[in-house]
């Protein structure tokens, strides 16, 4: 619980934090602007929300890191899901409607979140997962995003330290190995999920590893 907060508090505030500028700037998320990301997280918000009060009747069929799909390739931004926030976003104009948006729906998530049994199973996607587990797999989601928001914003504040070391941990346990040592955990995020291509001597260590990258999760 307190790593999603934690994660998702400095997320929010970063997004308050920026100038009508920074949103027509790219993001980090192939074929996205900061704008469209941010209508992402509009919707992530809203799915934490649903998931958060959609009970299930059955045990668990997915924790943490089997939430997360590894796709074959990246994504490229043409997925019709990813136009449409694409559409979306350019569809709210004024840069302030969009942070109005995400702080009244993502206030409401946190709230949510914070108040939820951790070992209650709730439905998302035709899975079944703990609210911990599903909680926990959203402090990766919230981590890649923070760093996908400030990818060509230098000034915009970074993540706290907690969180890409939580979600380090959990992006290795979908890799099926650890990301090496000389790695900081902002990079091993980065490299591990193909948002920064790896120099030589990264490439090397990481070979050694014999964890999965870049992994494509969805």
């Amino acid at each position: 619980m307190d790593d999603f907060s934690r994660s998702w508090t400095a997320l929010r505030e970063a997004v308050a934090g920026l100038a009508d500028e920074d949103f027509t700037r790219p993001s980090g998320c192939a074929g996205w602007l900061v704008r469209d990301l941010v209508c992402h997280l509009v919707i992530d918000a809203q799915d934490v929300l649903i998931t958060l009060a959609t009970p299930a009747g059955t045990p668990p069929t997915r924790d943490a890191a089997s939430y997360w799909e590894v796709a074959e390739e990246p994504p490229d931004g043409d997925d019709p899901l990813d136009a449409l926030t694409v559409r979306l976003a350019a569809a709210y104009g004024d840069p302030a409607l969009l942070k109005f948006h995400l702080d009244d729906v993502g206030s409401a998530a946190g709230r949510a979140a914070v108040l939820a049994d951790s070992g209650l199973a709730v439905g998302t996607r035709g899975e079944v997962l703990s609210v911990g587990d599903y909680l926990s797999a959203y402090v990766l989601e919230w981590t890649l995003h923070h760093l996908d928001l400030v990818a060509h914003l230098p000034d915009a504040p970074r993540p706290p330290a907690q969180s890409p070391a939580a979600a380090r941990d959990l992006l290795e346990r979908i890799a099926g190995a650890p990301f090496p040592a000389e790695l900081s955990d902002t990079d091993a995020l980065l490299l591990g999920t193909g948002r920064r291509t790896p120099n030589a001597a990264e490439r090397a260590v990481l070979s050694g590893t014999g964890a999965r990258f870049p992994l494509s999760l969805g």
